[in-house]
């Protein structure tokens, strides 16, 4: 993970951007200082999507069973 700091940070960056995103709110100044490529992005947003549904099948089926 390249993206011009060290990698939990820029790993850090990629979690917040996409959390902001999901949730609908980001500031123009953490939209400029984030430092993560496209591909960081679309994995973090992969297993983000996964997770949430993982998360919503066990939800599920703890209610209904």
């Amino acid at each position: 993970l390249r993206g011009g700091g060290t990698r939990g940070q820029v790993v850090m960056d990629a979690i917040k951007t996409v959390l902001a995103g999901a949730v609908g709110i980001r500031r123009k100044s953490a939209h400029d200082s984030a430092r993560v490529r496209p591909l960081h992005i679309v994995i973090v947003a992969v297993v983000f999507v996964l997770l949430f549904i993982l998360g919503i099948r066990t939800l599920v089926y703890f209610v209904t069973s």
